[in-house]
């Protein structure tokens, strides 16, 4: 019926979307008119958990450092230069001359202020991962800060990227997380004139931004993003053109959008995965879980390749181990399992189930249609499965405290390329580890706390081997995202999923 329906807004649109003037009606303007489906909760970047969110408070925000995707490593953005002093304190010496949108200069009371602010416990960041590892930061000029960590801490770098954006104290002392999440100022390429939280907000180039900054200066002179929630709304917009970016577009309706003359589809690979969880340990230890080669039969029944062709499509690809194959220690050679359902009948069969058995899928935030086809694969070799929809925050506590046979979920690692967020966050021995493999726990723990790059990647590359080996995890496939974007518009999406929109430019 969607399919239907997006089909006659479309074809009934064909008129308009031939006219010139609306089509570069954003380039005309030098203002880019882009839409989000989901809603933005709050502009308080330490607040916000949705990634819409967090894309928008980059506009407004600077953090300490930048993440390089091209090189894998990282520039300074607030800070001048950086020096990792040992394995727990990091030196940052601050450009000078740098303000925030209301004309005050950022110094290093900000910082200090900022950081020992958030990673504090009463603060309850919305993801403690990004500051529960800060112990304390401290000023030693006006223009120079130390950061000293709990313990080593090999992901600080990244968290700093990007991640913990510098607020400034006076202003935030005043107005709190509910004044910044409507009001707020940084010291982005762009600042806030105007909102309707949930529905609108407008940003303009901030025309004192530093020089220096790896961002650089914004080129286009204002950016509007607006929450339309209905797709079809999005698509007559973009066609007729009243908006020049979108994202996540289905694959018909990006193949649709495509044939318009002032359109572009593009996609990208992010770093989110999908996974199914096999819980060997379920009812005591006595289910077919079990047994390795009924893990194995599982992985070797399902045909993911013809899933990813058929429905998610892009980029994404079949990923054959428990980290994305982009993030650091992620072994390139590790063997998956072929799809091979004659193999599979044949292990069900050696394991004493020939006739297949019954079992439940808990599928969190997934498109049900994808554990449909899964559960179709399964079906052919026996096993029947029944699917059970479950929101994130119960499924997780369902899998923790044992209750689910086969979690089916996907996990981004928080935009970050490094396995000690896949590995090293489900295998480590902590709340989401039903395993306990003391083949995995100790090296993982000694991965997550090592700044020993080479001890990394070979604990983390021997980890996801083993993973493997056990066939406690089913992985199924990356994921990508598209756009589709006015032709004369040039903007990037990262692997992180987020979209460099202060680097936007028109063609």
């Amino acid at each position: 019926m969607r399919r239907l329906l997006t089909a006659c807004m479309l074809g009934a649109s064909a008129a308009l979307a031939t006219a010139p003037s609306p089509a570069f009606a954003g380039k005309a303007d030098d203002t880019l008119n882009a839409a989000f489906l989901g809603e933005v909760a709050t502009l308080d970047n330490y607040k916000e958990t949705g990634r819409e969110g967090l894309i928008l408070a980059r506009l407004i925000y600077d953090s300490l450092l930048e993440k390089d995707f091209a090189t894998g490593g990282f520039k300074p953005e607030l800070a001048e230069s950086y020096k990792v002093v040992d394995d727990t304190t990091i030196d940052f010496t601050l450009r000078k001359g740098v303000k925030f949108h209301n004309g005050q200069e950022m110094t290093a009371d900000d910082v200090v202020y900022t950081l020992n602010l958030v990673a504090s416990k009463d603060y309850n960041a919305r993801y403690q991962i990004t500051v529960n590892w800060i112990k304390e930061v401290e000023k030693l000029s006006d223009y120079a800060v130390r950061l000293h960590m709990k313990a080593p801490n090999p992901l600080a770098l990244e968290m700093l990227a990007g991640n913990l954006p510098i607020y400034p104290k006076e202003y935030y002392d005043k107005v709190g997380p509910s004044g910044m999440a409507t009001k707020p100022i940084g010291t982005g390429p762009y600042r806030l004139v105007e909102a309707t939280p949930g529905t609108r907000y407008v940003f303009e180039r901030f025309e004192d931004y530093y020089p220096g900054s790896p961002k650089g200066r914004a080129q286009i002179r204002r950016v509007i993003m607006r929450i339309l929630p209905e797709p079809n709304t999005q698509y007559a917009e973009l066609i007729n053109g009243g908006l020049d970016w979108i994202w996540r577009v289905p694959p018909d309706d990006a193949r649709n959008l495509s044939r318009r003359p002032n359109i572009e589809i593009r996609n990208a690979e992010i770093l989110r995965f999908a996974y199914i969880a096999l819980n060997p340990k379920i009812d005591g230890g006595r289910s077919p879980l079990a047994d390795l080669r009924v893990r194995r039969a599982i992985n070797h029944a399902t045909n993911r390749a013809a899933i990813v062709k058929a429905l998610i499509g892009g980029a994404s690809r079949v990923v054959t181990t428990v980290c994305h194959p982009l993030q650091f220690g992620c072994p390139s050679d590790a063997e998956g399992y072929a799809y091979d359902p004659v193999k599979a009948k044949a292990l069900l069969a050696e394991a004493g189930y020939p006739s297949g058995f019954n079992v439940e899928l808990v599928v969190s935030s997934m498109p049900r249609i994808q554990a449909e086809a899964i559960a179709a694969d399964l079906g052919k070799v026996g096993i029947k499965i029944t699917i059970n929809d479950q929101q994130y925050a119960p499924a997780t506590t369902m899998w923790r405290e044992g209750k689910v046979a086969m979690l089916m979920r996907n996990w981004g690692s928080y935009g970050i390329a490094d396995s000690g967020l896949s590995s090293g966050q489900f295998f480590n021995g902590i709340e989401d580890d039903l395993y306990q493999d003391p083949q995995l726990v100790g090296p993982l723990q000694q991965a997550n706390a090592s700044v020993d790059q080479a001890l990394r990647k070979r604990n983390y590359e021997a980890a996801a081997r083993r993973i493997a080996e056990e066939a406690y995890w089913m992985p199924l496939w990356s994921y990508s995202v598209t756009t589709a974007v006015n032709k004369d518009l040039e903007v990037n999406l990262n692997p992180d999923e987020f979209i460099d929109f202060f680097r936007a430019r028109w063609k």
